[in-house]
């Protein structure tokens, strides 16, 4: 697993041994990236359910002026502090060992970018889209990142939030979210 482009470029990142965590494939991240690439520079990012960091860790590559990461597993935030020391983001990201509703209760922070990959067959997926809309997080024209098997279909949300596109890549599915200017 490598960071794809940016300051960062091609540096390694460490995994977590075992099968409790699912890193995104290589080719999903391509094409995400693809997707959002001209929204990242300069944003606020949340890396909700963290794992290894990749994802918060490729934005900041890309200039993304800081992440939060949040995972409650001890063993996943060693191994992204070890991964963002091991790309000099340290100035520019904060860890959290938090469980995601405690993280998000607090609320005060808002993102341009939110990413949420949590385990799939946990129910966290939409428990973190309800708080993340519902305590509205996420900045004016931010999206949100989520990923999921492909047959699990995501709610639709009310505005100012509207589900845009998803990708598939096989049996898993990015599905994004934008945050539209208030009514």
């Amino acid at each position: 697993m490598r960071v794809i482009t940016g300051s960062a470029k091609g540096r390694r990142l460490a995994e977590l041994p075992g099968l409790d965590t699912r890193p995104t494939t290589s080719k999903m991240k391509e094409g995400l990236f693809s997707a959002i690439q001209f929204d990242i520079e300069g944003r606020r990012v949340l890396d909700l359910f963290a794992g290894t960091g990749q994802l918060g860790i490729e934005c900041l590559s890309r200039g993304a002026a800081f992440c939060d990461f949040v995972d409650s597993a001890p063993a996943a935030l060693k191994v992204v502090r070890q991964n963002v020391k091991a790309c000099g983001f340290e100035d520019r990201s904060v860890c959290h060992g938090k469980d995601f509703a405690a993280f998000l209760s607090r609320g005060r922070e808002k993102y341009g970018l939110v990413f949420l990959d949590p385990p799939y067959a946990s129910g966290n997926l939409e428990r973190a889209i309800e708080l993340i809309t519902t305590i509205d997080i996420v900045v004016e024209n931010g999206i949100i990142v989520c990923e999921s098997p492909a047959d699990h279909v995501l709610p639709e949300l009310p505005a100012p939030y509207e589900k845009g596109k998803e990708h598939r890549y096989g049996k898993i599915k990015f599905t994004l979210y934008c945050r539209r200017h208030d009514i």
